[in-house]
């Protein structure tokens, strides 16, 4: 059957007057609004104290976390684009606070890290960060944050699953 005849079979079982998706209970919706509000608060945090952009963060947090990386591995670590990622690592560098270091066996990598200024950067906000989480999910009972954790998990592979049968007839 063409997606065009299912999309009739559809809007005519749902009726003249009613909507075949209601965007407010449409799961990818209400992640992203979720997701919104909670980078909203975040940003916040990091961007008052310390006039930071979100992919700018992220680099921090991950050069924090993993002390040293290239751009592409950043990238793949905090689902940045490689633009993304080249403009706060270079915004980043600007201030002081990340390092470059070419790779000796591949002159056209380079090694990122991030200099002391942005170690103190790190070590003020990643406890702060932390808290911020802790109080985020102080919403739910201990045992319904282990469950959100792992739905989100499960979520995410559905998801990876879904995008590598694109083409195929899974949705």
């Amino acid at each position: 059957m063409s997606n065009d005849a299912t999309r009739t079979r559809a809007r005519d079982a749902a009726g003249p007057d009613r909507a075949l998706l209601e965007l407010e209970r449409f799961l990818p919706y209400q992640l992203n609004v979720l997701m919104e509000a909670v980078s909203r608060s975040l940003s916040k945090l990091y961007g008052e104290r310390y006039g930071l952009s979100v992919p700018e963060w992220r680099v921090i947090a991950t050069l924090g976390q993993y002390r040293t990386m290239t751009a592409k591995q950043i990238g793949a670590h905090s689902r940045m684009n490689k633009t993304m990622v080249s403009r706060a690592v270079s915004a980043l560098q600007r201030r002081g606070v990340v390092r470059r270091d070419r790779n000796a066996n591949d002159r056209r990598e380079e090694f990122l890290s991030l200099s002391d200024e942005g170690r103190e950067i790190y070590d003020d906000l990643a406890p702060r960060a932390a808290r911020f989480a802790d109080t985020l999910l102080e919403a739910l009972s201990v045992e319904e944050r282990a469950h959100f954790t792992q739905m989100l998990w499960r979520l995410e592979e559905r998801a990876k699953q879904i995008s590598a049968a694109r083409g195929k007839d899974i949705i």
